[in-house]
């Protein structure tokens, strides 16, 4: 017997609807018991970020919020050390236990090349005038 309830797929009006449910409301904080400072917001906000809302248990934000003050700490720990070589392993480990690393938000690489060769190439196209493109203002 499935215990989790049935998902729907990405691209329809429910998912799409859920999608909007889910932006308007406020962030998502740690749970009471959890103590996280102040420096790691911007980490623990990136983090909860990159997965949808509803797919958040309580468990995975204990495990959020480890993340979040390890990946503050590799911040302060000197590039090269043994430290922060640890540190990177264990943002590493964490990261796919929250299921918030590249393969989970991005996609396989084998899936993407497409993708990066498409935008590789609308940067390197001049275009035509009568297509009207995007173009970054720089003053």
């Amino acid at each position: 017997m499935k215990l989790t309830p049935k998902r729907h797929r990405s691209d329809s009006a429910k998912s799409a609807a859920k999608a909007h449910q889910n932006a308007a409301q406020a962030p998502i904080e740690p749970p009471g018991y959890v103590t996280l400072p102040e420096p790691c917001k911007p980490f623990w906000q990136a983090i909860v970020t990159s997965r949808p809302r509803d797919t958040w248990t309580d468990a995975d934000l204990v495990q959020a919020a480890n993340l979040a003050r390890t990946l503050h700490a590799i911040e302060s720990a000197p590039v090269g050390s043994d430290d922060h070589a640890k540190l990177t392993r264990l943002a590493m480990a964490l990261s796919r236990a929250v299921y918030v690393h590249a393969t989970a938000t991005v996609g396989r690489a084998a899936d993407t090349v497409q993708e990066a060769t498409a935008e590789r190439h609308a940067r390197q196209d001049e275009g035509d005038d009568l297509i009207p493109r995007l173009r970054m203002v720089t003053s």
